[in-house]
């Protein structure tokens, strides 16, 4: 019984400490998503049309919400108060550096660095877990040509799932720029960048940073 408790107990810090970890060891046929997250982005866009920040929010599926508030419920009383929180944010916060807090940004087609949040701040609502951040780019980044944003776990661990294109929104989008939802098909995300693929990819796809050609997609062409 000790030994089923542990495992329990380690998995939520399994995930949000060494994503990587975790696949290490997984066969191909079964690399998918294992924690499911509803998202919303928010573009904000200052007054000369360049980027100001992005907004994010994760309310992650009740499974994983409950295991995590096993997890981090250090008193027991079946709530997470406001210390418990921190701790989660922080552990997130730390865990998701690495990769850039599965943000993807590029700009016609190569990519955008974006400085990293100043913190994460978690909830728990109605028996589920959100994550909220803000993150601003690196440089001054201005509307003109295709400029793509989206959110995608490189190790394929955990789906980010943007439900309607409305959760994909942009505050203050200049008129002459157009938006659209990009929602790509796998099959047709793989015969398209089938040069790009590298045997690595289908051997371990948790391995590569080609795992965003399957990302939904904000695009801004302007």
């Amino acid at each position: 019984m000790a030994t089923e408790t542990t495992a329990r107990g380690a998995f939520p810090r399994a995930w949000l400490l060494a994503l990587t970890a975790l696949l290490a060891s997984t066969a191909p046929a079964s690399v998918h998503p294992h924690v499911f997250a509803e998202a919303r982005l928010d573009v904000l866009v200052n007054p000369d049309s360049t980027v100001k920040s992005l907004r994010h929010l994760w309310r992650f599926d009740d499974l994983f919400s409950s295991t995590v508030l096993v997890e981090f419920d250090m008193n027991g009383d079946l709530r997470l108060d406001d210390a418990e929180l921190q701790e989660i944010s922080q552990t997130v916060y730390a865990s998701l550096a690495d990769f850039n807090y599965f943000q993807l940004v590029t700009v016609d087609g190569k990519d955008v660095a974006m400085t990293p949040p100043p913190q994460l701040m978690a909830n728990y609502e109605n028996d589920q877990l959100i994550i909220m951040f803000e993150s601003e780019p690196k440089a001054p980044l201005a509307l003109k040509g295709t400029v793509d944003f989206g959110i995608y776990d490189p190790t394929f661990y955990t789906a980010i799932d943007f439900t309607e294109d409305e959760n994909m929104a942009v505050q203050g989008l200049p008129a002459s720029c157009a938006r659209k939802v990009v929602r790509p098909d796998p099959d047709e995300a793989i015969a398209q960048n089938q040069a790009s693929l590298t045997d690595a990819f289908f051997n371990d796809p948790a391995g590569t940073d080609l795992s965003k050609i399957f990302a939904t997609k904000l695009e801004l062409t302007c």
